[in-house]
């Protein structure tokens, strides 16, 4: 699948965000750095801990993994895809595992 970005929005504030989909390549090079500059200090945290038990070698598994939980936290928060390429929709759902509310689709 190639490297995709969804535009989320949150349904209540109008806040919106970028969610990279596929493998995070910057939690590979960056560790616990990424999370934290998304606003995502639970996982930042999570991933800064586990780094310093294992000299690094967290980010290689958080690499795979790190960006869906980062979309399974904005839909828990109430954000709804606001923006997807259509043309790779069905290969994100794919790839997520997971239903992914529209903006503007009735629930």
């Amino acid at each position: 699948m190639a490297f995709t970005k969804m535009l989320m929005e949150n349904a209540q504030t109008g806040a919106q965000k970028e969610a990279p989909v596929g493998v995070s390549w910057t939690v590979l090079f960056f560790g616990f750095v990424p999370p934290f500059l998304r606003g995502d200090i639970k996982w930042g945290l999570i991933i800064l801990a586990l780094w310093l038990f294992s000299a690094g070698l967290t980010n290689i598994i958080f690499m795979f993994i790190y960006n869906k939980l980062f979309i399974q936290e904005l839909l828990v928060q109430d954000y709804k895809v606001r923006a997807l390429d259509e043309a790779h929709r069905q290969d994100v759902v794919n790839n997520l595992g997971m239903k992914l509310p529209m903006v503007g689709e009735a629930v």
